[in-house]
């Protein structure tokens, strides 16, 4: 009853997952487990849209050398050529499944954002993401050979090492059925990490709850490499408002004309940078970061109310409407912003098929680092590697039959009881992303990641000590692996003796002269 079998278990519902289990469905009997509902992760937040060479006068070099500009000399070339000529296609695929891209005289829409050279930003309005994962939602549902697990969280991989048997191979995972409370073992000789980043790692973000960091941490647990885990995104621009926790406002809304301003008005972004507000998000996330901590202000101003009212509400109509409902009229006055964690550059090491260090396991969208983002992600390059990365991950896996999967051990609970107080975790969990926050944001020094690594070595231990002795829930799986992905982050980022694209450092404020991605061995 505990046990369940599958050729494919995928750990993940958003775009890379589902198309992931759409590719391999003709063939393959799949698994797709999300802790949450399948639209619960962060592919349905993404507003801005999806970058692919579509428009006549754009070429695949012009994609490739923003790409490798954003990526400040360590974007992998091969892995971001594979990327940009493949995304044509991937677009051509979302069509025919039905995503209405938003069009204008008969052709696609495209929009500019920042860091790119010319307008190759395909979107649907201003919600992307969620027309994209509502239209691959509905075609998984539908689709023979894909059984959808939701409500089901992510305990550990099971390797071959876990029974005693080599060579090392991926076998399955352990996962924990909430609604039932029980472990279940997942036995499969392909299993698929698409549980997206880590953003909940920080106190303020633009990601959902579900950004917890899951798949990274099990692979590193069960003997993956990780790579350029030091590179947090931060957005320039999240919506500052006391009853609003993580709203995004897009790229576009720059990329259309928006101003960024300080309290009186004035612009600042001229002084930061000559392309001011279409600078890569690094360089803006700093540069508002600079101005606030300069003025002492709680947040600046992003404009786009110089354009007339009827292109802001046809360009923004979720963003106008979401403002509106807090009592700001983007057509007629300025939105508060904040810079917040966004997007985690780094993750599991993979190849140009998405396979990690262990056989049988791959890693595909923001939990992959493929090098394709180098030390900052292009806007809108993220949608189309998952989509990129989906396939050649799943062309991989019905190129590469494993053996049998051997009978698995049930997980044992025996020893463990019920936890007699909750408050440890919520408390270990507040003072994780506060002190990340404060000692690993957009501005770093030797003496602040120390003390981060200080207090992550207390809370592994109170943590490991928790996880030994009681019953998993989620929240405590997500801390588990939320301290996980903390320590990976500050260990890269004490290794990098410079600042180079998302991290910036105090203490050694130059390039090195040569740029090498960080790469952390179990």
């Amino acid at each position: 009853m505990n046990s369940l079998d599958f050729d494919v278990v995928i750990v993940g519902s958003g775009l890379a997952g589902l198309s992931a289990a759409l590719h391999l469905a003709p063939t393959h009997r799949v698994a797709v487990l999300t802790k949450r509902a399948l639209g619960d992760g962060s592919s349905g937040w993404a507003q801005g849209g999806i970058a692919a060479v579509l428009a006549e006068g754009d070429s695949f070099d012009s994609h490739v050398d923003d790409t490798l500009v954003a990526g400040a000399g360590l974007s992998d070339p091969d892995a971001t050529r594979f990327v940009v000529e493949h995304a044509p296609d991937s677009i051509a695929w979302l069509r025919q499944l039905g995503v209405p891209f938003s069009q204008e005289n008969g052709q696609l829409h495209l929009t500019r954002e920042g860091g790119h050279s010319a307008r190759r930003i395909v979107h649907v309005t201003d919600a992307t993401g969620a027309a994209v994962q509502q239209t691959l939602i509905e075609h998984v549902r539908r689709t023979p050979n894909i059984e959808l697990f939701e409500h089901h969280t992510l305990v550990d991989l099971i390797t071959s090492r876990r029974i005693g048997q080599a060579p090392p191979r991926c076998l399955g995972a352990y996962v924990l059925d909430e609604r039932a409370d029980r472990v279940l073992t997942f036995r499969a000789p392909h299993t698929v990490l698409a549980t997206g980043g880590a953003g909940k790692v920080y106190l303020f973000t633009t990601n959902p709850d579900t950004a917890t960091g899951d798949g990274i941490a099990a692979a590193w647990r069960a003997g993956c490499r990780v790579t350029n885990m030091e590179f947090i995104q931060f957005h320039p621009t999240c919506l500052y408002h006391p009853l609003v926790k993580s709203f995004l406002i897009t790229e576009a809304v720059r990329g259309e004309g928006g101003r960024l301003l300080l309290p009186d008005g004035t612009r600042f972004m001229p002084q930061h940078d000559p392309r001011a507000e279409l600078a890569p998000r690094d360089i803006v996330a700093r540069a508002i970061d600079f101005e606030m901590k300069k003025h002492g202000l709680d947040c600046v101003y992003l404009d786009i109310s110089h354009q007339p009212p009827e292109f802001v509400r046809e360009h923004f109509p979720n963003i106008h409407a979401r403002c509106l409902e807090l009592g700001i009229d983007i057509t007629r006055e300025p939105i508060p912003v904040v810079p917040a964690a966004h997007y985690t550059c780094g993750g599991v090491h993979t190849d140009l098929w998405g396979r990690t260090d262990l056989p049988g396991l791959h890693a595909i969208g923001e939990t992959a680092y493929t090098g394709l983002h180098g030390a900052n992600r292009l806007a809108s390059n993220s949608l189309v590697e998952c989509m990129v990365f989906a396939r050649s991950a799943a062309d991989d896996v019905k190129a590469t039959p494993l053996p049998p999967v051997p009978a698995l051990p049930a997980w044992d609970a025996s020893q463990v009881t019920d936890p007699d107080e909750s408050v440890v975790i919520s408390h270990n969990w507040d003072e994780l992303r506060r002190f990340m926050w404060d000692y690993v944001g957009i501005v770093r020094t030797n003496k602040r990641l120390e003390r981060a690594a200080h207090r992550i070595r207390l809370l592994q231990e109170e943590i490991q000590e928790f996880y030994a002795n009681f019953h998993v829930s989620r929240d405590l799986l997500e801390l588990r692996n939320l301290v996980t992905v903390a320590d990976l982050i500050v260990r890269s980022a004490r290794s990098r003796h410079e600042s180079r694209g998302l991290h910036y450092s105090r203490d050694y404020p130059q390039l090195a002269p040569v740029a090498k991605p960080t790469t952390l061995v179990p």
